[in-house]
């Protein structure tokens, strides 16, 4: 097997990043889970969905929560309901956010996020 090569220097982490192909980019949009959450469904961190609610840990809107009303693959950004700013011509924008910057609160549950959580548990449940 061949060891995967990864510098050290940030310029090329951050060119791997911006490089690397969408379907990767899921997994580096994982946002850490609350308190509570993490005790329910024995994770730590999870892909939020749009319609989530998180609240903003870092930055000027910091302790505020609110819904999450698009995703970026492509920027690996989340954009969320309560944090905008008013442009020069008077429009209401969202300001893009990192998802380390967010923490999930509560999870809009469907029938495809409950399977998901179902099978991480028990594989969690598996390994233990």
């Amino acid at each position: 097997m061949v060891k995967k090569v990864s510098s050290k220097s940030p310029r090329k982490q951050r060119r791997l990043i911006y490089k690397s192909p969408l379907h990767t980019h899921k997994k580096m949009l994982k946002c850490r889970l609350d308190e509570f959450l993490r005790e329910e469904y024995a994770m730590r961190s999870l892909v939020p969905k749009k319609g989530d609610l998180v609240r903003i840990m870092r930055g000027q809107f910091r302790d505020t929560e609110g819904k999450i009303v698009g995703i970026d693959y492509g920027k690996i950004r989340i954009y969320v309901d309560s944090s905008t700013t008013t442009k020069a011509d008077g429009k209401e924008v969202q300001i893009p956010m990192h998802p380390s910057n967010l923490m999930l609160v509560k999870l809009e549950l469907d029938d495809d996020r409950k399977e998901i959580l179902q099978r991480k548990t028990v594989h969690i449940a598996e390994s233990e």
